[in-house]
């Protein structure tokens, strides 16, 4: 049985416990609910929660906990001589959880039998070409060795569902009679449905602090390997950016730093001002009818396709700059630059400063505007002196989403901006981000215990200390002009 149908059989198992469990307190309280102390609802939910929370809970520690065990147990098979020369043992078991999954598929398309599984030691040539007939390429450094291991993988993992069915299935019953053994008129059962809502809520409310943990985690571990394989010095100082795969690269991130900057700042720029402007007129002047029109139209910007704005830049903006701008004032001749990447992400990011800063404008109460006209300042007045003051907190949580936005983007820099790593002012020039670097790092036939490789989790660690920074000096600003206000 699959993870999906035994979650289904939990659930069933679940939904038909609280029925049973609503019909039987009414039957306890001889069909007069005064005599119960929950209501029969929460009788039918603490059998629910019984059955199915502990099973659930089991088959998710089943899942994360079985993988660790099946390949400790299997990695002990690998020889050090199956191991090919600049690999490593973890790559190896890579190809053994392939292969695995290779042959459940040539299974169920019928390219291989269970027999021929059992005799993958005597004729690994036919079990090669039968896995190429589905589309499981196998190397031929690839020893028989890792052939028998990734069929003892199979084997165990057949045994791991079979049992974490049988287990998971057996304690949703048990959870369930337990809790319909306990149903009587005086049993708190709201008491325990509340307190499992209590529970949910606080797992859910820790899943963003375990998530950005484990993304730290994955960039430090990550990074730390990739500055034992290349000085920490070069990469923070080194002024060039010249990746070579067959070694000698020189990794400094100084240039991709300063056109993800670059960039972001020029969208920020354009954004900040029309965004903060349109807010202003759509929750100050603005009609009803007008305000009814305009808001969904600009909040259309934020639902189009990232790769849709980097055409129109590709096709429209940047040779429009290249033929009115940067050719006629001799700052360029190529339509692959920072302000085009700019212009059209600051277009881009529009609706994240515009629509949040509409919704906190609104959200300042009435009795200040009121209090502000009232004492003879003009509309303008209220809005410069007391309104955004009040709304500023907001308003700089809607531009730092939006920095972060822009500082993320990558489809937009690489069809606007071009990929150049270098230094320059110039900002018809092109450049590039490290976002793009990162993808470009990670994509393509790649060793990946390499510093060409590895060099993309120190980018995505460094992004996201400027990121933090950002947020941090932000939030001290905020503070200190809002100690002024107060």
């Amino acid at each position: 049985m699959n993870t999906g149908l035994l979650v289904l059989a939990v659930l069933v198992i679940a939904i038909a416990g609280f029925i049973l469990g609503r019909r039987h307190s009414l039957v306890t309280a001889n069909g007069d609910i005064r005599n119960l102390h929950s209501l029969p609802g929460y009788h039918g939910q603490s059998v629910f929660i019984f059955a199915a929370a502990p099973a659930l809970l089991l088959v998710c520690v089943w899942l994360l906990a079985q993988p660790l065990v099946i390949e400790s147990r299997v990695s002990s098979m690998i020889e050090p001589s199956d191991i090919p020369s600049g690999s490593t043992l973890g790559l190896v078991m890579a190809d053994v959880r392939r292969i695995s999954d290779g042959l459940d598929v040539a299974v169920a398309q019928g390219a291989l039998t269970e027999a021929q599984i059992d005799n993958m030691r005597a004729d690994l040539t036919d079990v090669r070409s039968r896995l190429a007939d589905v589309g499981i390429a196998v190397g031929s450094n690839v020893s028989q060795n890792v052939f028998l291991a990734a069929k003892e993988f199979r084997a165990l993992n057949g045994i791991g569902r079979i049992a974490m069915a049988i287990a998971g299935l057996a304690l949703a019953l048990a959870g369930a009679a337990f809790a319909y053994s306990r149903i009587t008129p005086r049993y708190r059962a709201r008491n325990v449905s509340e307190g499992a809502i209590k529970a949910l809520m606080i797992l859910s409310s820790t899943v963003a602090i375990l998530t950005t943990l484990g993304i730290v985690l994955s960039l430090v571990f990550e990074t730390v390997h990739f500055f034992r394989l290349y000085p920490a010095q070069n990469f923070f100082f080194n002024f060039t950016w010249n990746p070579q795969f067959r070694g000698g690269s020189d990794l400094g991130i100084i240039p991709l730093l300063w056109g993800t900057l670059y960039v972001s700042f020029t969208a920020l720029a354009v954004a900040v001002p029309i965004g903060l402007l349109s807010a202003i007129y759509l929750a100050e002047y603005a009609s009803s009818t007008v305000r009814s029109v305009a808001k969904p139209t600009i909040e259309l910007l934020a639902g189009i396709p990232t790769i849709v704005y980097g055409l129109f830049a590709l096709i429209t903006v940047g040779p429009m700059l290249r033929d009115y701008f940067a050719q006629p004032l001799g700052l360029g001749s190529s339509s692959s630059s920072v302000m085009t990447a700019g212009l059209v992400m600051g277009i881009m990011v529009i609706p994240f400063i515009s629509s949040l800063s509409d919704d906190v404008i609104n959200a300042v109460p009435q009795a200040m505007r009121d209090g502000s006209l009232g004492l003879g300042a003009t509309r303008s007045e209220t809005v410069k002196k007391v309104i955004l003051p009040a709304a500023l907190p907001g308003i700089v949580g809607a531009i730092l989403l939006a920095a972060s936005r822009a500082i993320g983007e990558t489809m937009i820099v690489v069809m606007g901006a071009g990929a150049a790593a270098k230094l320059s002012v110039n900002p018809f020039e092109a450049m590039t981000t490290i976002t793009v670097k990162i993808v470009s790092q990670l994509t393509g036939d790649t060793e990946f215990a390499s510093p060409e490789t590895l060099v993309a989790f120190a980018l995505g660690l460094s992004l996201f200390v400027v990121t933090l920074g950002l947020n941090v000096v932000a939030l001290y600003v905020v503070r200190k002009y809002r100690e002024q206000y107060e």
